[in-house]
């Protein structure tokens, strides 16, 4: 089983909102202001597969790493929470893990402890990564240690070397007729302080990658096919957004301290016990509402993938990329049960729940037909 691990910044310009602080995009997009203010995410998706060889990332957890200073003495990093939130998830699934994640994940912090309980994760490198040779063993043993670097190499320097690289059609998602070159090289990495396997990649037209796994029996032209698949939590993340409303919730906290413009963070272990538990309250608010969002879209998954002929016949409307041979999209989806809605409330018994809950809460203004079937 496969997940995937990503973060997101929301925007919230609520002052008395627990958790907002000023948070910095690192993006290339110009529409992104540079510095926001807002609520930082850590999230974690299952990779699941389709018909069409179609894969979604059903989002499993999301929650809130920044912002809160709960003790003046708290060394925890965004990566140490990342990785003890992982393996929540991973107690839930109860079998080894593999988790794929950008270069900003690429950490001692985050490895070791999923190596520790048999874990193994694949992500990215940047361009300044060195490594190390295995350190030759003397015939004779010396006093002390036994060396266990050898020669330092720079990543980009073995991708000089093109007599050493493979070519092979690729691997990754969507790409048809497609060939790219590969280079696999097993070696010593200090922050993790064991063996890993690196993997450079020369794209023609996405340039050249440096990919990292700590598992070194995994083939490099899967871990090349897994990092591929990273970028469908990006995409879940903008249908999470944009359809769902996942992270669109307004939730203040009447008795809080305001925000000043520009907080790095808001100081809680100075406040009293009852303020700490106002706040602690506020944010399960925030963590609940997002949950059942990150349900919501899980469910829009599941009838894409596994009712995907009935979806389309109930969309009744256009797009412009619209191709009904493949699962359609959380989009599709929630306009198809729209559509439908009314032929459901027809066609159910009036003792059925749900068509108690909706026909209560329904304002028949926005829904004319409605009179028509209660």
């Amino acid at each position: 089983m496969v997940c995937l691990a990503d973060g997101l910044k929301v925007a919230k310009e609520g002052k008395k909102m627990p958790g907002v602080k000023k948070l910095h995009q690192q993006s290339q997009n110009n529409s992104k202001p540079e510095y926001i203010m807002g609520h930082s995410f850590q999230a974690i998706s299952l990779l699941v597969s389709g018909p069409a060889q179609c894969f979604v990332a059903v989002p499993l957890i999301s929650r809130i790493h920044e912002g809160l200073l709960w003790s003046r003495n708290a060394k925890r990093t965004l990566l140490d929470k990342m990785a003890l939130l992982f393996l929540e998830v991973a107690r839930t699934l109860e079998q080894p893990l593999i988790l794929v994640a950008d270069a900003y994940y690429a950490s001692r912090k985050v490895i070791l402890p999923l190596l520790k309980k048999g874990h193994h994760l694949v992500t990215r490198l940047r361009v300044t990564a060195v490594a190390y040779y295995p350190a030759p063993q003397p015939k004779k043993r010396k006093r002390g240690r036994p060396k266990l670097y050898g020669e330092k190499v720079r990543l980009r320097d073995l991708a000089k070397d093109t007599a050493a690289f493979i070519t092979a059609a690729s691997p990754v998602y969507g790409e048809g007729g497609v060939d790219l070159a590969y280079r696999c090289i097993d070696l010593l990495w200090r922050p993790i302080g064991r063996t890993a396997r690196f993997v450079i990649v020369i794209h023609p037209s996405r340039g050249m990658l440096f990919l990292l796994s700590s598992d070194t029996a995994m083939s490099p032209l899967d871990i090349i096919a897994l990092y591929g698949y990273r970028f469908k939590i990006e995409v879940a993340f903008r249908q999470a957004l944009h359809v769902i409303g996942a992270y669109a919730y307004h939730f203040w906290m009447k008795t809080m301290t305001p925000i000043r413009k520009n907080d790095k963070g808001q100081k809680i272990y100075n406040k009293s016990a009852k303020y700490r538990h106002a706040v602690k309250r506020k944010l399960k608010a925030y963590h609940v509402y997002v949950q059942l969002a990150c349900i919501a879209q899980g469910l829009l998954q599941h009838l894409a993938l596994n009712c995907a002929n009935r979806v389309w016949r109930q969309f009744r409307s256009w797009l412009r990329t619209m191709n009904t041979h493949k699962p359609p999209s959380e989009l599709v989806v929630a306009y198809a049960l729209r559509n439908s809605l009314l032929e459901f409330l027809a066609g159910t018994p009036d003792d059925h729940k749900l068509k108690k809950i909706l026909l209560e809460n329904m304002d028949p203004d926005q829904v004319p037909q409605l009179h028509m079937v209660a």
